[in-house]
């Protein structure tokens, strides 16, 4: 089964890439059907930024910035795309759910509000669990991994097993490069993908694009990234990753195609089914 590509779209002001490039309704539904036509298999839209240091908004902050957007592009994009819900929170969820999504991805995988998995099940969501110690605001602080590969698998695990409990029955995850690891842990993580989805034996998403790690190798800003990007979601694909993260849709689409003709070096959730 080739990766699929998610669309990362974010109606926040101060996302690290694109804050504040989509101030209305309008602007985020036609840059999301733009996505769709350009290769999308999801959008992913976040109503709050997740970077390192952000500080959290409100519940309701975080409805009112994205559920009009998804409301009105549900029905756009039926039967080409599904809309993911960027969000820890289980009233975002439930709300964005109602509204139209079909997918929650949770960063915290359910640990920062451990009723969202709940939510996602009774709505026949899918839940995409991501791997996070802390929460964005302090998950740089005290930055300790023995095995990285090891832990983020063993955290995982239980994570999968705390959304089953609550009734989940399309589980993703997602590594977290970049939420609370440093540039060694990122490339470990990269490099051992295959160890890592076999492990899960769920489907794994990855998400690099753009981020602090690339310009940290390039040293290029999160615009000038693209190249960095692509090189990085090869990797990913060839690693065994069944969805990749990513914001410049249509670039990446390309990518995207030239890496799953090659094949993924080892998918362990293909594997076990």
């Amino acid at each position: 089964m080739p990766a699929l590509v998610v669309g990362v779209l974010n109606v926040t002001p101060d996302s690290f890439s694109d804050g504040g490039r989509f101030p209305s309704v309008d602007d985020a539904v036609a840059a999301a059907v733009a996505m769709v036509e350009a290769g999308a298999d999801w959008i992913d839209l976040g109503g709050e930024s997740t970077r390192p240091g952000s500080s959290p908004v409100a519940e309701a902050e975080e409805i009112a910035r994205v559920c009009p957007v998804i409301a009105r592009l549900a029905p756009m994009v039926a039967g080409r795309a599904r809309i993911c819900v960027d969000t820890y929170k289980s009233g975002t969820a439930k709300a964005a759910l109602a509204a139209g999504a079909t997918v929650v991805n949770d960063v915290s995988g359910g640990l920062l509000d451990p009723e969202l998995p709940a939510v996602a099940a009774r709505a026949g969501a899918a839940v995409v669990l991501g791997h996070l110690r802390g929460a964005p605001a302090d998950m740089m602080q005290n930055v300790l991994f023995g095995d990285v590969v090891r832990e983020v698998v063993d955290e995982l695990l239980s994570r999968i097993d705390a959304a089953r409990a609550a009734g989940c029955t399309e589980i993703w995850a997602d590594p977290g490069v970049g939420f609370g690891k440093h540039l060694n842990h990122n490339l470990e993580l990269l490099r051992r993908l295959p160890e890592l989805c076999a492990a899960l034996a769920v489907p794994v998403m990855v998400g690099v694009s753009r981020k602090r790690f690339l310009g940290e190798i390039t040293g290029k800003p999160p615009t000038g990234r693209a190249f960095g990007t692509a090189a990085a979601v090869t990797v990913a694909i060839l690693g065994g990753a069944a969805a990749v993260r990513v914001h410049d849709v249509a670039e990446m689409v390309d990518v995207a195609r030239v890496a799953n003709a090659i094949g993924p070096a080892n998918c362990g959730y293909m594997r076990r089914s």
